[in-house]
């Protein structure tokens, strides 16, 4: 599944949100072994909250919040469109369980459940954001300014795209 040579994909892993990688004396070997793994848990040097087959979560390194997770597919995939159908159900059935442990573990009132599709996404690799919430906690809506359609016939031309899309 690895779209980037294991150096590429190791040079935009480093700055991972709340990830780093720890390499052992022979770095190629290592890379090596992590490409064709696919599997973050032998380099991983993070504060890991749950794991299985199939996934990882951790504590983001700079969070939003205190409790912030991110969740990740031991497989590389980019986007959420790149996410195999076998790898749909299992990953978010971990971030529905996710998102009731950190808002009972941080006393909040709810979770913000996120992902970013290559725009605003700092790492190439498909993650999810588990964010523990409280009313008046200083995020505003979606943490960006609503804009709306133009008049109805924009906003039923941009359905007619999608749906265009589906078919």
């Amino acid at each position: 599944h690895l779209t980037l040579s294991a150096a590429a994909l190791f040079d935009r892993l480093l700055p991972f949100e709340g990830l780093s990688v720890r390499f052992p004396a022979d770095e190629s070997a290592a890379r090596l072994a992590y490409a064709q793994s696919a599997s973050l848990l032998a380099f991983l040097d993070a504060t890991i909250v749950n794991q299985d087959e199939l996934t990882i979560a951790f504590l983001d390194r700079r969070p939003l919040f205190p409790g912030h997770v991110l969740l990740i597919p031991r497989t590389h995939h980019v986007t959420i469109e790149d996410l195999p159908p076998g790898l749909i159900e299992p990953l978010f059935a971990q971030a529905r369980t996710l998102a009731g442990a950190v808002r009972r573990a941080m006393g909040a009132e709810g979770t913000f459940v996120a992902l970013n599709n290559t725009v605003s996404q700092s790492v190439p690799h498909l993650r999810v954001h588990i964010v523990p919430r409280v009313r008046k906690d200083g995020l505003r809506g979606f943490f960006w300014p609503r804009n709306p359609y133009e008049d109805d016939a924009a906003m039923e031309a941009a359905g007619a795209a999608i749906r265009a899309e589906l078919d």
